[in-house]
């Protein structure tokens, strides 16, 4: 939306995708391609994601995951902290086995990825 005589000026929306950005759908299918090159056994963060398209939306990134994420590589986007995305730590890390993403533990057996060795950037 654009305040009274400004111009070209736009507010975020709840994705925090800004209007003025362009075509939401652009963004989604800007978001889809990202998570679908990432290789197997990395990962990219949402903010990542979100940086590789010129953009500071991760929680858009993350609303197009959440819409889109089960015909996409899904457990390759996590947390900023490494996390897997909430709620899906189990099949996660079945994943993670499978492609022999690096991974750290703590004492209590808790995992998040390595993100010095996993991170990755198209």
């Amino acid at each position: 939306m654009s305040e009274p005589g400004g111009a070209g000026v736009s507010e975020p929306d709840d994705a925090g995708v800004s209007a003025a950005a362009g075509d939401p759908s652009d963004f989604v299918s800007q978001v889809i391609a990202v998570v679908e090159s990432i290789p197997a056994g990395r990962v990219m963060t949402y903010g990542s994601v979100a940086a590789a398209l010129g953009s500071r939306a991760s929680r858009g990134v993350g609303q197009v995951m959440a819409y889109a994420g089960s015909e996409l590589p899904w457990w390759r986007v996590i947390r900023a902290s490494g996390h897997a995305p909430r709620d899906h730590e189990q099949r996660a890390l079945e994943m993670y086995r499978v492609e022999g993403t690096p991974l750290r533990w703590s004492r209590a057996g808790a995992f998040r990825v390595d993100l010095e060795r996993a991170s990755w950037s198209p």
